[in-house]
């Protein structure tokens, strides 16, 4: 099977290296627009080739969109265009919506599966990528109704047999919203954190001195690529802001004990917050 990746940063290349890892006879073609990324993905063995688009869109079997949610925006119209009933087309990005809508109507619809593996770390580009990222993780598929049977199954025998993740259907409105909670929510929270940090250390450097693995842990997605983030974050823009109105009224709340030195509502503030490892325990079973 001939697959072509577009976009050869973490989630591209990861895919190809757990493809290659775990299915046989396949050959991966790469389409990457930076020549320095595609020039590492052929050093790495990520890829066995790097084609032009529509070369490697002719040659492939599937076609995965790994890019920026900007760019799948931008290009599946135009794979749509290219491909016959035989090719599949699948694509990673972390929102599912806008991506959805702009190929509703479109006459190959059937032959695109829109998907989300959850996974990923706050590194980037090629030299990121591991054949250990998506296996035992979660796919999302979204709409699977506007999806040909074929295409689902052959979506499935990468995701599922291949690459051993959990797959979970959704609509692709609903997904948008759930993940701007669990997912969007954390980097801005990240992102934020950083940048409180780094305006404080301007006046005490010896604020970085006093860090634990709390604070590294906590801002650890603040290292994430702004390449990446800065379009989800656009296009999921009404979800994100409402859970961002909702993170706001509970951190006023928290103020407001910290301000009247309310232990009591404090420790009992803390206390419900502790429910969600039993959540995530029920989730990872």
């Amino acid at each position: 099977m001939n697959v072509c990746i577009i976009g050869l940063g973490l989630l591209g290349g990861s895919t190809a290296l757990g493809m290659k890892t775990a299915m046989k006879d396949l050959r991966i073609i790469g389409v990457e627009s930076s020549r320095k990324h595609a020039a590492q993905a052929l050093s790495f063995g990520i890829v066995n080739k790097v084609l032009p688009l529509e070369e490697g869109i002719r040659e492939a079997h599937v076609i995965v969109l790994a890019t920026p949610v900007n760019v799948i925006l931008e290009l599946l119209p135009q794979v749509l265009d290219q491909v016959t009933h035989k090719q599949t087309v699948i694509d990673l990005g972390s929102t599912k919506e806008q991506i959805c809508q702009q190929v509703a109507s479109h006459p190959n619809r059937k032959r695109f599966v829109a998907g989300h593996p959850i996974a990923g770390t706050e590194h980037s580009g090629p030299e990121a990528a591991f054949a250990a990222l998506l296996p035992g993780k979660q796919m999302i598929i979204c709409n699977k109704d506007a999806s040909a049977i074929d295409a689902l199954e052959t979506t499935l025998n990468i995701f599922k047999t291949a690459l051993n993740m959990r797959i979970s259907y959704m609509d692709a409105t609903a997904h948008d919203r759930h993940i701007a909670y669990v997912s969007h929510l954390s980097h801005i929270t990240s992102f934020a954190l950083s940048n409180t940090v780094l305006e404080k250390e301007k006046d005490e450097l010896s604020i970085f001195q006093m860090a634990g693995s709390g604070f590294s842990s906590t801002v650890r997605l603040a290292k994430s690529s702004p390449d990446m983030w800065a379009p989800i974050f656009t296009q999921n823009t009404k979800n994100i802001s409402a859970a961002l109105a909702t993170y706001i009224k509970n951190l006023e709340h928290f103020k407001a004990i910290l301000d009247q030195q309310d232990e009591a509502q404090s420790h009992e503030w803390m206390e419900k917050a502790n429910d969600i490892r039993r959540i995530l325990l029920g989730i990872g079973q």
